[in-house]
């Protein structure tokens, strides 16, 4: 099993001058717990490449608000950058230990212009091997 076989496809972003109240209200409606922020200005918009981007998490959030109330944080302030990125052929082996290493929960998947494709998450990994594990014991036994 691989990036692209587990991850979630498409980009939830927000700008980076968005506020973190703005940014929580996204992550609630759309069920998510990140978002990628647009750093850098460039002309080209569609830009999906991972050196134009950073990621804002929940727990960022969390750590933020301890301090200041979210209408007075932009996004800026507090977003990840740079990104750490994988391949879409990566093994998930090799995606869980980087997420331990780095203590990370997710990781934007690449593709070979290291343009982002996708996020995976340990809850995406973790429902992936779910699904497997249950996958096999539904299968005949062999006697």
């Amino acid at each position: 099993m691989v990036a692209e076989d587990v991850m979630t496809r498409g980009i939830m972003s927000i700008k980076k001058g968005a506020t973190v109240a703005e940014a929580m209200k996204k992550m609630m409606d759309r069920r998510v717990t990140s978002l990628l922020v647009k750093i850098k200005n460039i002309e080209n918009r569609e830009s999906k490449s991972c050196k134009d981007f950073g990621i804002v998490t929940r727990r960022d959030i969390c750590y933020a608000i301890i301090e200041k109330h979210p209408l007075d944080i932009k996004v800026e302030d507090i977003v990840s950058f740079p990104l750490v990125t994988v391949p879409r052929d990566l093994a998930v082996r090799e995606i869980l230990e980087l997420m331990k290493r780095k203590n990370i929960r997710r990781v934007p998947v690449v593709d070979r212009k290291n343009n982002i494709i996708g996020l995976v998450s340990n809850s995406d990994i973790l429902r992936a091997v779910t699904i497997e594990i249950l996958e096999e014991e539904m299968l005949p036994k062999e006697e």
